[in-house]
């Protein structure tokens, strides 16, 4: 049997390794996709205050902190039995959209866009953003340098640091914004709402245009029918920071809808020898191993899954860019991997029109302190932006979709709100094991018998899990216990001298 290894994996949050096994035929028999790196947040927040968690555990990952940022900002709500103002859930949600667009769109442009601006088969030395400069010209690389910065210019605003925010609090936030405020982020607002329609056209001119991508992503080397999980409104409407989880059958149909509170009746977690990351499936299905199907507990949750549990989105422009993909793609559900990418750019598009849609709401410039102290109305605008928690804290999950995947925070307290308990699923956890099956099919769809194994070839194989934009130091738990590890020893010309294993 024939071993090839990718390791390191890349475009991509973290560390992973995928292993192909050929039989003594030439054919792909198996592949793993392992997460060697252990990140052990879980276990760093017991024994601390609750009302801690929100600043600790935005620091799981320096991509996404804002999406465990407001997930355990809802869990600390529920642990403390309080609901926000209005206007504060508006503004936590109105920095969320601007984390989404900048997420966004470094997902898009500078990881998995280089596949298709690039090419799938260029020269690893071309398949990055400065390729992509050299492709599309640094005119649009400026645009798209400068809309990440702009986004990240109204986290910094709201949240206090641009990375690692830090005004989500129990029952609210720390602090409103003035109207000299509201308006600067309803001039990034509008820039990001010409961005999504300049993104949208260029995936249209790039991939839409050119056959051979509609090709590969249509190809059946990049499909799984599974099941689909994401977030909607009361409307079935997409929604990032708020409502019901929403679970789809892979025909289309509705399989499950409930709340945050409840995932654990419809949720289970197995485990297997070879990596950190667990594979999430859903109870009521079980678990059946890495197969898809109805008879498969396996889901989805990602950019494409949230547009599948949805019956559309909830701003114009959005909407009309979801109904395209469906009529171009032949209709919901769509099982395409790679149609992931277009989907995040749909959202890209809602993320900006609801932003926009925040920053001009009236409510959202109640609670700023900017002339309360002249006034003496200091105690009634910190109404507006906190509802002061006075029950006895005891257990609470928080739930939003991360630009990955649904991400549940779950905490459980004593009677002092000292941490008793965690559990964390994110949205890389959530796609484990359609990962694993996507690179296998990936693999095997492009891994010909006894034929040569070339670099491009192996890039479609990563292809497969770049879609998903897996952030894996967010995914990767531990019990208690030894960590497995592995040191191997090298001589100053490359030559192995030794190498110790403790698993």
């Amino acid at each position: 049997m024939k071993r090839v290894t990718i390791d390191p994996i890349t475009r991509l949050e973290g560390h992973g390794k995928i292993e192909i096994f050929l039989n003594d035929d030439g054919e792909v028999e198996n592949v793993y996709f392992q997460v060697p790196e252990l990140r052990g947040f879980e276990r760093f927040c017991i024994g601390r205050p609750v009302e801690e968690l929100p600043r600790i555990t935005t620091r799981i990952c320096g991509v996404c902190p804002e999406a465990h940022h407001m997930a355990s900002a809802k869990a600390t709500d529920a642990v403390y039995h309080v609901d926000p103002p209005p206007t504060a859930k508006k503004l936590r949600e109105l920095l969320y959209m601007a984390f989404y667009v900048t997420d966004h769109t470094t997902h898009f442009y500078i990881l998995g866009g280089p596949d298709f601006i690039v090419g799938p088969d260029a020269s690893p030395k071309e398949r990055n953003i400065l390729g992509v400069i050299g492709k599309v010209g640094a005119e649009i690389g400026l645009k798209v340098i400068n809309m990440r910065k702009r986004c990240h210019e109204v986290i910094k605003l709201l949240g206090g640091r641009s990375i690692h925010p830090v005004f989500a609090i129990p029952g609210g936030v720390s602090r409103g914004i003035t109207e000299e405020q509201r308006r600067e982020v309803e001039d990034v607002a509008k820039e990001a709402v010409e961005f999504g329609k300049f993104t949208l056209q260029i995936f249209d001119d790039i991939v839409l245009k050119n056959s051979d991508y509609v090709e590969l992503i249509k190809s059946d080397a990049y499909a799984h029918k599974t099941y689909n999980m994401g977030l909607v409104d009361e409307n079935n409407h997409s929604n990032f920071y708020d409502g019901k989880i929403r679970v789809t059958d892979p025909l289309g149909n509705e399989f499950a809808k409930f709340e945050a509170k409840d995932y654990r009746e419809h949720l289970a977690e197995h485990v297997e020898p070879y990596t950190y990351l667990k594979f999430p499936y859903l109870k009521k299905v079980g678990w059946k191993g890495l197969v898809d199907g109805k008879d498969s507990g396996v889901y989805k949750a990602t950019p494409l899954s949230r547009c599948n549990v949805a019956d559309g989105m909830a701003t114009p422009i959005a909407h009309k860019a979801w109904e395209r993909m469906y009529d171009t793609l032949g209709g919901k559900p769509i099982h395409a991997t790679l149609a992931t990418h277009w989907a995040r750019v749909v959202e890209i598009m809602y993320a900006a029109e609801r932003m926009l849609e925040l920053a001009t709401d009236p409510d959202i410039t109640k609670g700023s302190r900017s002339e309360a102290t002249t006034k003496g109305i200091e105690k009634a605008l910190a109404k507006e932006i906190r509802t002061i928690p006075t029950a006895t804290p005891d257990e609470g999950v928080g739930v939003v979709e991360a630009p990955r995947g649904t991400l549940y925070h779950h905490y459980i307290t004593d009677e002092r709100g000292i941490v008793k308990d965690v559990n964390l699923i994110v949205g890389t956890t959530n796609n484990n094991a359609p990962i694993a099956m996507s690179l296998k099919k990936a693999a095997q769809g492009v891994i010909k018998k006894n034929g040569e194994i070339t670099e491009g070839a192996l890039n479609l194989v990563e292809m497969a899990f770049r879609a998903y934009d897996p952030c894996l130091a967010c995914a990767t738990h531990s019990l208690p216990g030894k960590m497995p590890l592995e040191i191997v020893v090298y001589d100053s010309k490359g030559n192995k001298i030794s190498s110790k294993r403790r698993f």
